[in-house]
């Protein structure tokens, strides 16, 4: 089974990307913040992580340069899950090595699901 790793702090963006994606088939593991999420990360080695930019602990690039320094991590796609505008969203994929972004808030079910098979094809 397709694990994801969904690294959020909000409790409605996680019932709802829970639910989208736990019908589509995908295990899902859940971290409130980013100590967790390089924890969990470590533990289940995700097919693919989906990553808030704005934690309670640390932020969205603190724990994308984490995972990307750990090498069983190195195929594994990061998706920036923000509400940021999307120039930031933009610029923070490029520079912190992120596969790409995903803007919140999710309105079309449809088209998250597309865009997260999209990242997990692309792996």
């Amino acid at each position: 089974m397709t694990k994801i790793l969904l690294v959020e702090d909000i409790p409605d963006n996680v019932t709802l990307v829970r639910r989208a994606l736990s019908a589509r088939g995908y295990e899902i593991i859940h971290a409130p913040d980013a100590e967790t999420g390089l924890s969990l990360a470590l533990e289940h080695i995700p097919d693919l992580i989906l990553l808030d930019l704005g934690l309670p602990d640390y932020d969205g690039q603190t724990l994308a340069g984490w995972l990307r320094a750990e090498p069983v991590l190195d195929a594994t796609p990061i998706v920036a899950v923000t509400a940021w505008p999307e120039e930031t969203a933009k610029t923070m994929v490029e520079s912190y090595g992120f596969a790409g972004y995903i803007c919140k808030p999710i309105i079309d079910i449809g088209e998250f699901l597309s865009r997260v098979d999209s990242f997990l094809k692309a792996k």
